[in-house]
């Protein structure tokens, strides 16, 4: 097996397309209450490592601009990479300096703009052909990726960021399955990525299983030039991996690591290849 790059021109090693466009307007509303129903000290607990609640909502605002300029508007004047900068190196600083300098905005007026400018992303989503080149997606491996893609990732993100938000202010995350079964959906597409320099003779599969409403399995095969999510499933799994929900999204995002999920995680088969799969990670980390 080898790990070089795939083509966008066939991205079916990725498996069936998703669509998460019809989603982004509910999201987005979803994330206009939680903001709205908060306390004024709310807006300062620490949502992620070095974050407060207010950065976490700057940031999603951030994206949504970027969405925009880049994508609606063909803006080209955003920031650019530092001389020898990484891709994750270079996320990470814009991200920054991006929500230091809104820390001078209130929650109120972040809040409101927040608002005007997601409806906007929503609409830009909803009318997206699913199937033009976009963004590279990095933690799957494919740059650029097909716009179904580009558009769940951001899905997932805004997500996410609704969820470390309800956490930091004494919320659990959102039951809705629908949402959740979208964000699961999207991760597991890192599964062939992750497993890019895992070693197996073709045809060998991993079988993750995600317990719950929300849950579903994904079987990635390896073939002669990767690991595939396309290929149908051929008899038992050399290795089974089942989780429940809360563990899955949190172990894609980090926010637990993998030694953490195996604690909760079943594994039938090579605890090797089950391991291997269990460093999935579906953010840019």
């Amino acid at each position: 097996m080898s790990s070089r790059p795939h083509e966008v021109s066939d991205p079916s090693w990725l498996g069936r397309s998703i669509d998460a466009r019809p989603l982004f307007a509910r999201e987005h509303a979803a994330l206009m209450a939680t903001l709205r129903g908060l306390e004024r000290a709310d807006w300062q607990k620490e949502a992620v490592p070095g974050w407060a609640v207010h950065d976490v909502a700057a940031h999603v605002l951030g994206d949504y601009y970027g969405r925009l300029g880049r994508d609606r508007d063909g803006h080209q004047h955003g920031p650019v990479f530092a001389p020898g900068e990484t891709l994750e190196a270079f996320i990470h600083r814009i991200n920054q300096e991006w929500v230091e300098a809104h820390r001078r905005v209130s929650p109120a007026a972040l809040t409101d703009t927040l608002n005007l400018v997601g409806v906007q992303v929503s609409r830009f989503f909803e009318t997206a052909d699913p199937h033009k080149p976009s963004l590279g997606v990095s933690w799957a491996g494919i740059d650029p990726a097909p716009m179904w893609l580009d558009s769940a990732r951001d899905f997932t993100e805004f997500w996410t960021h609704r969820q470390q938000i309800r956490h930091a202010t004494g919320q659990e995350t959102d039951p809705d399955p629908r949402s959740l079964s979208v964000v699961l959906d999207t991760f597991m597409r890192a599964l062939p990525h992750t497993l890019r320099d895992t070693p197996a003779s073709v045809g060998t599969q991993i079988q993750v299983h995600v317990e719950g409403p929300a849950g579903g399995t994904w079987t990635v095969t390896a073939t002669e030039a990767h690991w595939s999510l396309a290929e149908p499933d051929a008899g038992p799994p050399a290795a089974r991996v089942s989780l429940d929900a809360e563990t899955a999204w949190r172990l894609c995002t980090r926010a637990i690591e993998p030694a953490t999920a195996l604690a909760r995680t079943r594994i039938d088969g090579n605890r090797q290849l089950a391991e291997a799969a269990c460093r999935i990670v579906s953010i840019v980390y």
